[in-house]
């Protein structure tokens, strides 16, 4: 049976150090393509952050390896971008995935919810979080709380 590791990443929307995060991510994805068996890169697609992890691991998987690994979109709900772009989106991303339970609440609930399960199915949170607050903040909050491992890019990376 295939071992299957799970990352999941968080970030603020806006980010000041864009070359050192790519750098660093770059960093984490090498390290995790030569260790584990499988590993499946959960992203949102929310902010800046998501799509600096997004493209370092497209990066990584054509540089190093692709055969070990997959980039999946978790989107809270069917985006107008989205519905309006999907052959783009089926071409960037391995597989895509809705959230059931954040598409039938309210909006602005909704990225909170899918933020949850991605943590709940992480084995690992790869995060860039400088701010105690925002949506990122709490979801990192929030893996702390079940105990997940967290490496937070900002706490090395310099200003």
């Amino acid at each position: 049976m295939l071992d299957i590791f799970t990352v999941a990443f968080f970030g603020h929307r806006e980010i000041d150090n864009p070359f050192k995060i790519e750098e660093r991510l770059e960093e984490e994805i090498y390290r995790l393509l030569g260790e584990k068996e499988y590993v499946d890169f959960l992203v949102g697609r929310d902010g800046e952050f998501d799509q600096f992890a997004s493209s370092a691991v497209l990066r990584v998987r054509k540089r190093y390896r692709d055969d070990n690994s997959s980039l999946i979109l978790v989107l809270p709900y069917p985006k107008a971008d989205y519905l309006n772009n999907v052959e783009y989106y089926e071409e960037y991303y391995s597989e895509i995935e809705i959230s059931h339970a954040a598409s039938v609440v309210h909006p602005k609930a909704a990225i909170q919810i899918r933020n949850r399960e991605m943590v709940d199915r992480a084995d690992l949170i790869i995060c860039y979080i400088e701010h105690e607050k925002g949506g990122a903040w709490q979801s990192v909050q929030y893996a702390l709380k079940q105990n997940k491992n967290v490496i937070n890019l900002a706490e090395d990376i310099e200003k």
